[in-house]
């Protein structure tokens, strides 16, 4: 089994290689609230470039013709975010109507929109990149479109590759299917409570410290694969669990940054949590899920592949994590400077 699933992610660590730039959801939001009919209080959160959190995104929400701006937008710095505030008048309101994102198509990341209607419905929506534009649902027709949460859990660790690196590392070091489960399982239950504490904001961590931490994690597991290697054993080796337990709850945290940046109300905070959090799980699950599931048919085609592609997963652990670690510090003291 060991030999057949080394083969198996020396395939997928081909593909975590080719994109070594670890990936940190910085979705935009924009919130609509009809404080009386027509009448919208605007709230939109713009993400920082990069790491440069003085250069915004230019990324503009344009609203039908019908509407007008009253009085002058505000701009407060949150964070690594740009947030304004406004107030908008729209005859005859926004059911039905369009609102355009321009200059979204140019970046990878999404825009979440949430509206409050004065009738009390409220609808949500995830604007891509691919089609960055939306039409507001008219009327009754208007719900919570609460599986826009859902999804943005889903993409946060699907293209979170320093995340998925971390579980890759992990499944290099477990040997039994057993340990592979109670592992997984210390991993999820971690980073379901620091993302819960995250969020309520009971705690934060800056987000230059937490994303070395990050780094250091994957590069302490790409030396402990080497341990394996070597026939020798550590506290890893022997309880993978408490080492994907106590780096999960870094890992929580950086999950959290993509909740937490949103700005959302209190009363949806419950909601939103239990949804973005299921869907954080999916991917980590799904990616062992997947790999257990390969492997088997991948016994069945007894293909004997050289020792440095069957080593390549560990390269890319240990080579990825170092990078990041050096990149990532090199970045916080450079802030401190």
């Amino acid at each position: 089994m060991r030999r057949a699933l080394q083969r198996l992610l020396a395939l997928l660590a081909l593909l975590v290689a080719g994109h070594s730039h670890a990936h940190e959801l910085q979705p935009g939001f924009l919130e609509l609230k009809e404080s009386v009919p027509g009448t919208y209080e605007v709230l939109w959160k713009l993400p920082s470039l990069g790491e440069a959190a003085d250069v915004r995104m230019p990324i503009v929400p344009v609203f039908p013709e019908r509407c007008r701006q009253a009085g002058q937008a505000r701009s407060a710095r949150a964070g690594t975010a740009w947030v304004y505030t406004a107030q908008v008048e729209c005859a005859g309101g926004l059911a039905g109507q369009a609102i355009a994102f321009v200059g979204l198509s140019a970046f990878s990341t999404d825009v979440l929109v949430r509206v409050q209607h004065a009738d009390g419905f409220v609808e949500t929506h995830v604007v891509k990149p691919v089609q960055p534009a939306l039409t507001l649902r008219a009327g009754a027709q208007a719900q919570r479109g609460i599986g826009a949460y859902l999804y943005l859990g889903v993409e946060h660790i699907l293209l979170g590759v320093d995340h998925l690196l971390f579980v890759l590392g992990l499944l290099l070091i477990v040997r039994a299917r057993w340990a592979l489960v109670q592992t997984i399982t210390a991993f999820t239950v971690a980073h379901s409570l620091t993302l819960a504490v995250a969020t309520f904001g009971v705690a934060q961590v800056p987000p230059g410290p937490l994303n070395a931490a990050i780094a250091l994690s994957i590069l302490f597991l790409g030396l402990e694969v080497v341990r394996v290697w070597r026939h020798e054993t550590s506290l890893t080796i022997r309880h993978p669990w408490v080492v994907a337990f106590a780096f999960g709850l870094l890992h929580g945290f950086g999950f959290a940054s993509g909740l937490a940046q949103l700005g959302l109300p209190r009363g949806e905070i419950p909601l939103a949590l239990l949804l973005f959090n299921v869907g954080v799980e999916i991917g980590p699950l799904a990616f062992g899920c997947a790999v257990i599931l390969l492997e088997r048919a991948w016994r069945l085609l007894h293909l004997d592949w050289p020792l440095v592609l069957q080593r390549l997963p560990g390269y890319a652990v240990g080579t990825l994590g170092a990078y990041w670690t050096i990149q990532r510090v090199a970045m916080l003291l450079r802030g401190v400077v």
